[in-house]
């Protein structure tokens, strides 16, 4: 069982108007150069549910979005990421806004197949006042209403992830999975980027399979993408790229910085960005962030 592939093969097989979700947290392990394929491809339309970072604010800046499911988009040191503010302030994007718990059940839900699942997450908050498609429901034990935070069903995940193989076993080690396993199982197809490429036997030594957080059969393809969260971290590997995403943001100041920022990072293809980005050698020691 061979699952490796391109990732320009899987944005090819991408389509208009599909719901992708983005898997990592803000600046932490985005799956980047999916993203970045996205860019440089002719894709528009798209719904995104992320736990946003630069992957939504590029995404924003280049027109690709029609709808955005979310909980924040921030770059951590930066709080609110640019491009999507502009998005967002000038209304040139669909919203459902929603706080963390709602979109982990909404994943969830979707993981399991269910409609909805209740929850009083969100009772009393405007969230329900905006975010109309989620309703309440009446409880069949007692006289009690319970917020029914609908499914969310992916066309597509995009992940990154530490390591994987060829059959699609893949391994993350960093403190927090995030929802990562949630947006696997909730997708119709997931395509997973790797730093690291290994033999299926790097799975059966010592613990190594205890950092294994969803079946090889969620997964539909693998590519090999050394330093492929950047400018995101992807810990223990490596932190985010502060210098770099101070660059990225600073462009949404500038008379076409947006069209500068793709012409120097993005239309020059993954090899070469690497290159301008310092290397693989420069990326592996960003220092992990501390909390």
């Amino acid at each position: 069982m061979n699952k490796l592939i391109t990732a320009s093969d899987v944005v090819a097989q991408l389509r208009d108007g599909m719901t992708i979700g983005i898997g990592g947290w803000g600046p932490r392990r985005k799956p980047m150069t999916f993203i970045r394929e996205i860019l440089r491809s002719p894709l528009r339309d798209l719904t995104v549910v992320s736990y946003g970072g630069a992957d939504v604010g590029m995404l924003c800046a280049a027109g690709k979005i029609r709808k955005l499911v979310f909980a924040f988009v921030s770059l951590d040191f930066i709080p609110l990421e640019p491009y999507f503010r502009r998005a967002r302030q000038s209304g040139s994007i669909e919203v459902m806004e929603i706080d963390e718990g709602l979109l982990m059940l909404g994943l969830k839900a979707a993981a399991m197949r269910t409609p909805f699942i209740p929850t009083r997450v969100g009772l009393g908050t405007d969230v329900l006042r905006h975010s109309p498609a989620i309703k309440l429901v009446d409880s069949p034990y007692d006289d009690r209403q319970w917020v029914a935070m609908p499914a969310l069903p992916l066309d597509v995940a995009l992940l990154h992830v530490d390591r994987a193989d060829a059959r699609g076993v893949c391994q993350v080690k960093g403190p927090d999975l995030y929802m990562d396993d949630l947006y696997a199982r909730a997708a119709a197809r997931t395509y997973v980027t790797a730093d690291e490429l290994v033999e299926a036997e790097a799975f059966g030594q010592g613990d190594e399979a205890r950092y294994v957080f969803w079946e090889r059969a969620q997964t539909t393809g693998v590519v090999h993408a050394p330093c492929g969260a950047h400018p995101t971290s992807c810990a223990p590997l490596y932190g985010f790229d502060v210098k770099h995403l101070k660059e990225y943001a600073a462009s949404a100041k500038e008379p076409g910085g947006w069209a500068q920022y793709c012409e120097r990072y993005v239309a020059c293809g993954e090899e070469e960005y690497l290159r301008r980005v310092g290397g693989e050698a420069v990326v592996r020691k960003l220092p992990l962030p501390v909390f």
